[in-house]
């Protein structure tokens, strides 16, 4: 039991407050100012301090508990997170860490789990030498949390016993629970004295901290509930980047509680791998160091007890894994300390100059080789991100950020620390002589290469990003039949398999608002080939051009020449082929238009029944689209006692109907039927890239495995021959 009187608040405290004006008139004077003490200026501008009260600052409240335990865990104290999201609005975090130190904080005569939870700005983490680096920086979260909860329960497993302090809206005291444990039960504040009372008993050695508490209805609407799925996002990455902490996620407010559990061995390797979805272009690579730099700090002096300018030697680790695939976009994830810092900061501009430097330098030495010349300039930052996938880490005591939500890192010497790491690892990776090496590293320089070749692509081919007038038309493609409509909601263009094909649809669309263009076979797989590659192939660059939005990081959506891109190719073998290389054209350079619902694929008959006449029933004709469609056709015909002249025919392309066939069936908009391409959400985005990686990649070993177990299945009698 620790019983001390508490310190009375004075307006000469160190600890922050807030000025509020609390009348509006013509007399302006000190009379007219309040000065709010300690937590009173949290709940008055919670913003400040967890950046809003909606369901992210309820978040961020979770996240400031979480990040203390994960702080025990960095310091190799703490291997195991309980997280509970309880039905009653209300979450508790429990560790297996040292425990709040539940002894008297000399100079306050608090204990301290009462100053932790009470007072701004105090906490293990301003270089007394608890914590070596922390996510906790400010000494201001755990406090905060208890200031915005309408309770907030913490219980410490320390010297044998178990210590508890309830505190309502951060004011300590205590609840009778008797009935239930809510934060409406009974309340009684400390007045003279506070007191951390013993709850119970453990084994001697066990040590940890549980924190329950419950949202304040007066800053949080009620509507507003903890997040399951940021929960899981957030205990997934934090595993990642802390090897070895196993964290286990409750959800116990639907009917089924739900559970995860996560713990992961490789760290940002492992993170790196899982945020990539698409294929290799190089291997991870898995980049380590450290750097010094000096740094002029505010110390407490022991002697004076007062704070003095001490010059501090700091160490900074840096922590990096990156790979290259063959897609477009960049996922870059930043962490300082294990805190994510989403709009980055001094370490993420070190990463992103270090490898803009050496690909830079790399591209000018082997300019000849690449085949790069004058015209196309010099990589820009674009061109070296196009495919990144990178996790860039660093740890060192009391790093600055911008405000406490901790999203830009703003320490202006972590960038030349991580600058000179990442610049040293990829020039001796540039250097080796290991045949792996030089074989990553030469695909790599003709990627970004590709992607500046693109980007100056897209720029020369801007003019034809809107809809060319008749005056214009020139520029397109010669085997484009444009149509006639400039309204972009209304216009189709078909992408139509052969020159063949292309006769019969001319005849058969709406020249008002349907336009065609003429594929020959069977197009670049670019899900193996280059960006330059791609460029350079004739039937890839006249669909960009005809398309008019460009292509990979350039591509403008709003810049589309038409409504719907309608892939219209044969219903057999080759033309289901073709469709998937028309596809992954689309998804690996296009994806906003797939994305956007914009692209179909065309559902051309099978099969044509000649149903014959009987009695009043004049002759018919029904397509289908598939044999069990056709088989139940058939039946259900002899069922009502009509025939059909055999045999029945089977359409192998779309130059085998004439033009009345291919409208009625295809391309009428009354008539036909068409499937949309879309990207539902993020999982069947990840989906989609393992998909086009299979089917189209360079790894032949999946792919024949694939084939073997689909083969099992095949109908022999359903191959053209």
């Amino acid at each position: 039991m620790c019983r001390r009187r508490r310190a009375t608040p004075s307006t000469h405290s160190l600890y922050p407050y807030a000025v509020r004006v609390t009348v509006a008139s013509s007399e302006y004077s000190a009379r007219h100012l309040s000065v709010l003490e300690g937590l009173e200026a949290v709940r008055k501008r919670p913003g400040m301090y967890i950046g809003s009260t909606d369901r992210r600052g309820l978040m961020h409240c979770l996240w400031e508990i979480i990040d203390n335990a994960v702080d025990e865990a960095l310091e190799g104290h703490c291997d195991t997170i309980d997280v509970r999201l309880h039905p009653d609005h209300s979450a508790s975090v429990a560790d297996n860490g040292r425990g709040i130190p539940v002894d008297e904080v000399p100079g306050i005569g608090l204990s301290g789990v009462e100053v932790v939870y009470t007072k701004l700005h105090a906490g293990g983490k301003f270089g007394g030498g608890s914590y070596a680096s922390s996510g906790g920086l400010h000494g201001v979260g755990a406090s905060v949390v208890n200031a915005l909860s309408a309770r907030l329960d913490v219980q410490v497993d320390r010297g044998g016993k178990t210590w508890e302090m309830c505190f309502r809206r951060g004011e300590p005291g205590q609840f009778d629970d008797s009935m239930q444990r809510t934060p409406n039960s009974p309340f009684t504040a400390f007045t003279d004295s506070s007191a951390l009372k013993v709850a119970g008993k453990v084994k001697k050695g066990v040590t940890g901290t549980r924190v329950r508490f419950w949202a304040d209805f007066q800053i949080f609407p009620s509507t507003e509930g903890f997040s399951w799925e940021d929960l899981l996002a957030r205990a997934r990455q934090t595993a990642f980047l802390v090897p070895g902490l196993r964290i286990n996620c409750w959800d116990e407010r639907a009917e089924e509680p739900l559970y995860e559990s996560f713990r992961f061995d490789g760290g940002v390797v492992d993170f790196a791998n899982w945020l990539a979805g698409d294929g290799a272009v190089t291997d991870t690579w898995h980049i380590t160091g450290s750097g010094s730099f000096n740094e002029t700090v505010q110390a407490l002096d022991p002697d004076t007890g007062h704070l003095a300018a001490t010059h501090i030697e700091r160490t900074c680790e840096v922590d990096c894994a990156l790979r290259w695939g063959i897609g477009y976009e960049t996922t870059l994830q930043s962490f300082v300390n294990i805190i994510s810092t989403p709009k980055g900061g001094t370490h993420v501009s070190g990463f992103e100059q270090a490898i803009l430097k050496v690909l830079r330098t790399q591209v000018e030495k082997n300019s000849r080789k690449l085949k790069v010349a004058q015209k196309d300039g010099r990589l820009e930052k674009d061109d070296v991100q196009a495919g990144l996938t990178a996790v860039v880490t660093v740890r060192f005591p009391e790093p600055q950020f911008e405000g406490q939500t901790k999203e830009v890192l703003g320490t202006a010497q972590v960038r030349a620390v991580v600058l000179k790491v990442v610049s040293e690892w990829l020039e001796a990776k540039f250097s080796s002589s290991k045949r792996d090496d030089k074989q990553q590293t030469s695909l790599l320089l003709e990627k970004v290469v590709g992607e500046m070749k693109a980007r100056v692509s897209a720029r020369i081919h801007k003019e034809i990003s809107r809809k060319k007038n008749a005056l214009e038309t020139s520029s397109l493609p010669a085997k484009l039949a444009d149509c006639r409509l400039d309204d972009v909601e209304q216009t189709e263009l078909f992408i139509v398999e052969g020159d063949s094909a292309l006769g019969t649809a001319k005849a058969a669309r709406n020249s008002q608002y349907q336009a065609l263009f003429p594929i020959r076979g069977k197009i670049l797989n670019v899900q193996k080939a280059s960006t330059s590659d791609m460029l350079a192939n004739a039937e890839c660059a006249n669909i960009i051009q005809v398309i008019g939005a460009g292509s990979g990081r350039t591509f403008a959506l709003e810049q589309a020449r038409y409504g719907k891109v309608i892939l219209m190719t044969d219903a057999d073998v080759d033309g289901a082929h073709i469709r998937t290389l028309l596809l992954t054209l689309f998804f690996r350079y296009m994806r906003p238009l797939v994305a956007a619902g914009r692209v179909y694929a065309a559902v051309p008959p099978l099969h044509r029944i000649d149903v014959n006449a009987r009695g009043r029933k004049g002759r018919e004709l029904i397509y289908t689209y598939s044999e069990d469609e056709l088989h139940r056709t058939l039946a259900a015909l002899k069922k009502r006692g009509r025939t059909w002249k055999e045999p029945i025919q089977r359409y192998k392309g779309l130059g085998e109907m004439d033009a009345d066939q291919l409208a009625e069936t295809t391309m009428d908009r009354a008539h036909r039927s068409l499937r949309r391409i879309t990207l539902a959400d993020e999982e069947s985005l990840r989906h989609a890239e393992e998909t086009f990686e299979l089917l189209m990649g360079s790894t032949v070993g999946p792919r024949k495995e694939f084939i073997v177990e689909g083969s099992q299945g095949l109908d022999r009698q359903r191959i053209d021959a």
